[in-house]
């Protein structure tokens, strides 16, 4: 789910916060960079697919960065950012719905963190949002969560009656304690936790087991049929039933498809110093931690070496009659993840495969070859009625310049002619694309005036009348078929 995380630059945000038990004295712009950064690290750790924008505020907006993956990017931007004028939240929000709606469009959730110190008593802004064409509700199916960077007391009645005007399940987070790194640390952490949680669980294959997470999260399915509705939850164990080939698995119906990642090291807190306008995140700790997660034995990577060379699929099991595939995906020709893809509820989600509960281990003394996947029906179906499909442009293009092809060889090709040209007549009244018609009638008129001197007097004849039938009303019933002129020429020929 992509976020836009958006900072209060406002003159308010240089007042100086003392820290209780220490000496060092930060402002609230600093603390909230430190608090963002946290956020971010969190991300980059359980949630390296995140998509993340920065924004900025005061009596304008500006975008400091785009929806990007590269977190240390945002960290450096984040560290030359200085206070401006006066804060004022309805241009911002308009900018956070253009950012977005130019990005995903106006089906893709997101989720908007906008980071202030609360100091706002405006209470005409709060009525400009609530006017009609206000940016509030989003224009997409959004999330507004607002963090407060001061001290411990009653929520700020406006930011609240913000949050209920964005709808959604947002919420107002201050600390619960003194204003401190330490405490405002732990309040991006349980916003990081709450928001961006990961479906953590162990991958099992015997005595072999791994801790992993699913990205995206498995939502549970409900499966729904004539006389029963049940629904479905991952659990948190994933194990592995056996292994298959990948050319007798195929392309089965799935839920979802999830990517599979070795369970990260705990981050730690980075500490913070304290300079004129930025706040530094020491990083060395968290290279160490990846330094030695690197050296430790992983049986999530052992499966993804193994599956990838051997060129098979493992069969996992991730809840009570519902099973998964695990395999090796690449998209690109150096760099590959291990996949889980969640079929379909129930014993028999690959139908060549049968009931997954009676698969078992190959008796190699008793090879029988006959018997490969995948199964095919005893029962034998026509397919010869071809159905026109339009997907995309190039498919009606390739249609249409097949009738041309057979209307320049005519006489010889006047039956194919007018079968390709009722084929195409009748997917565009079932479809109700009736300006087709008109188009291809247009079409033909137009070849009817290309037609080279030496052309057979019979090929104008037949396009001119294809074209004026296509206009008739009565061309407009899928049963009815255009047919061809008779001529002149045609009984001569005879």
């Amino acid at each position: 789910m992509p976020t836009v995380v958006v900072l209060d630059v406002s003159l308010s945000m240089s007042l100086p916060v003392a820290v209780p038990d220490s000496t060092e004295t930060f402002t609230s712009l600093q603390l909230a960079v430190h608090g963002i950064n946290s956020l971010l690290d969190y991300l980059a750790i359980y949630s390296k697919l995140e998509f993340v924008a920065l924004m900025t505020y005061s009596s304008s907006y500006d975008i400091v960065s785009p929806f990007t993956r590269d977190f240390d990017v945002l960290k450096a931007k984040l560290a030359q950012l200085e206070e401006q004028d006066k804060s004022c939240l309805e241009p911002v929000l308009t900018g956070v719905n253009k950012l977005v709606l130019g990005e995903w469009g106006t089906a893709t959730p997101c989720q908007v963190i906008l980071v202030t110190n609360g100091v706002t008593r405006r209470h005409s802004e709060l009525d400009a949002l609530s006017k009609l064409g206000s940016p509030l509700p989003f224009a997409f199916p959004g999330k507004l969560t607002v963090v407060v960077v001061a001290p411990p007391g009653p929520t700020n009645p406006i930011l609240a009656q913000v949050v209920k005007l964005a709808r959604g399940d947002g919420s107002v987070l201050q600390v619960d304690s003194a204003l401190t790194p330490d405490s405002l640390y732990n309040l991006f952490q349980q916003l990081a936790e709450k928001n961006y949680a990961s479906f953590c669980g162990m991958l099992k294959c015997g005595n072999l087991s791994s801790k992993v997470i699913l990205s995206p999260a498995p939502m549970p399915y409900t499966k729904i049929t004539d006389f029963d509705c049940q629904t479905y939850s991952v659990g948190s164990e994933v194990g592995l039933c056996g292994f298959i080939e990948t050319q007798h698995v195929g392309s089965p119906a799935a839920v979802s498809r999830h990517l599979v990642l070795p369970f990260p090291p705990t981050p730690t807190q980075a500490p913070i110093k304290t300079s004129p306008s930025t706040i530094k995140v020491e990083d060395s700790d968290e290279e160490e931690m990846a330094h030695d997660g690197g050296k430790t034995p992983s049986f999530c990577v052992l499966l993804h070496g193994a599956l990838k060379v051997e060129n098979m699929v493992a069969l996992c099991q991730v809840a009570p009659e519902w099973y998964g595939l695990l395999y090796s995906w690449a998209d690109s020709k150096k760099k590959s993840n291990l996949m889980l893809t969640l079929l379909e509820p129930g014993n028999n989600p690959v139908p060549w495969l049968g009931d997954i509960t009676q698969l078992g281990i190959p008796d190699p003394e008793r090879p029988n070859p006959e018997e490969a996947f995948p199964v095919r029906p005893a029962d034998k179906r026509s397919y010869s009625q071809s159905n026109v499909v339009w997907i995309r442009q190039a498919g009606l293009q390739s249609d249409i310049q097949k009738i041309l092809r057979h209307a320049r060889k005519l006489p010889e090709k006047t039956q194919h002619f007018y079968k390709e040209l009722n084929r195409v007549r009748r997917a565009a009244i079932s479809l109700g694309f009736i300006s087709l018609l008109d188009g291809l009638a247009a079409i033909l008129e137009r070849e009817c005036t290309l037609l080279p001197g030496g052309a057979h007097p019979d090929c104008a004849l037949q396009l001119t009348h294809a074209a004026n039938v296509l206009r008739k009303p009565y061309s407009r019933d899928p049963k009815y078929n255009v047919l061809p002129m008779r001529t002149r020429f045609q009984e001569g020929d005879n």
